[in-house]
């Protein structure tokens, strides 16, 4: 695969003479829609040789709904290890609650295609926030606990699972030990199953960082209880937060370089986010806030608008401004330059894998160019 940014004048029909490649597997490869407009700036992805895998194993995990499309799904699982379903929550007594909606069918679409289905644990109340009292209540209650466990167990054996993902978030920092302690009882407590237990990981930068989001939440610790562990390396760019890449490179690598001396490499997998934010200007603090996009939603609006996609060179991701009813907007994308930025930290850092906040949207390019650079570990 080769990656090819979009010139003044270039049409599709131009890129694959110069390249000896056929127009339609530019199409195909990018998703481009009739009668292929092209932005200057966009990065497409180019085949300009046989197909092949790369050499580096990773786990791949995606994160679903259950309204996720059976098309997308379907679309996906070819380049997934896992499939993490968002999500199952609990009760202050430890009775499970199942999702809303049935998920049956992902399930079973996910171990046809040979990937394991994962139950995803969070603690979101009725609200659908996530419930620090709820986690408080359960991991410093044995009785609430244990039948937490043994619910999970009987949940999974049911449903046919294959392990479980602990994403809990906005911990109490005097909950850091006990939620330790809860990861760790999890993990022995379904081992001898055969399941595997994951964590999810705010994504930190030292032992002491404030933040509701990052105090209870011990590297070495939760390391050292789970199987494996998620860095949630995206949501710097967010929906209430001022116009930036959501998973900005030098950002991402700050996080990494921390999670490495707490955390075995060959446990960690890195968050990849699946998505974009479109803000309208100017940003305003507690009012501003910003819609989220798929990235070919991103390069349309780029298209329609008729402007150019600039490319960051220090968080390595592309962005744009343009101007819709008299208002300016920002937006802030993936494309596969900022993926191939993400894929090239696995083998540097000696990663597990990676983990996609989340699959809902199908972007055929992200996945030909994962494809291309690793070996997709199945079960």
């Amino acid at each position: 695969m080769e990656i090819y940014v979009v010139k003044e004048g270039d049409s599709v029909d131009r890129i694959a003479d110069s390249y000896g490649i056929s127009a339609a597997s530019i199409i195909f490869n990018n998703q481009l829609v009739y009668p292929y407009p092209l932005a200057v700036g966009q990065a497409l992805l180019l085949s300009v040789g046989n197909a092949s895998s790369g050499s580096y194993p990773a786990f791949v995990n995606g994160y679903a709904y259950p309204y996720i499309q059976q098309e997308v799904l379907d679309d996906t699982l070819p380049y997934l290890t896992s499939l993490s379903v968002f999500s199952y929550g609990f009760t202050t007594e430890g009775d499970i609650l199942p999702p809303q909606i049935d998920d049956t069918f992902m399930i079973r679409s996910a171990l046809s295609e040979g990937v394991m289905p994962i139950l995803t644990l969070t603690p979101l109340g009725p609200d659908g926030n996530f419930n620090n009292l709820l986690v408080s209540a359960v991991v410093n209650n044995e009785e609430a606990k244990s039948n937490l466990l043994s619910n999970l167990l009987t949940t999974l054996t049911e449903k046919d699972f294959q392990g479980v993902n602990i994403d809990f978030e906005y911990i109490l920092p005097e909950d850091r030990i006990p939620f330790a302690d809860f990861v760790a009882e999890t993990r022995a407590y379904l081992s001898p199953y055969g399941y595997q237990v994951s964590v999810a990981l705010a994504p930190k930068t030292s032992d002491s960082q404030s933040g509701l989001l990052y105090e209870g939440k011990d590297y070495r610790l939760l390391g050292e209880a789970a199987d494996s562990v998620l860095l949630m390396t995206y949501e710097w760019g967010y929906t209430y937060g001022p116009p930036m890449a959501v998973a900005p490179i030098n950002k991402v690598r700050e996080v990494v370089d921390y999670a490495v001396t707490r955390i075995d490499p060959s446990k960690i997998d890195l968050g990849i986010p699946n998505y974009g934010y479109d803000w309208t200007l100017p940003y305003v603090r507690g009012s501003s806030r910003a819609r989220t996009i798929s990235n070919l939603e991103a390069v349309q609006i780029a298209i329609d608008a008729g402007v150019a996609i600039q490319f960051d060179e220090t968080a390595m991701s592309p962005h744009f401004q343009y101007e819709k009813d008299g208002l300016i907007h920002e937006v802030w994308f993936e494309d596969v330059r900022s993926y191939q930025e993400k894929f090239s930290l696995l083998p540097i850092y000696s990663l597990r894998g990676m983990g996609y906040w989340q699959i809902m949207r199908f972007f055929r390019p992200n996945w030909l160019l994962l494809q291309d650079t690793f070996q997709i570990i199945k079960d």
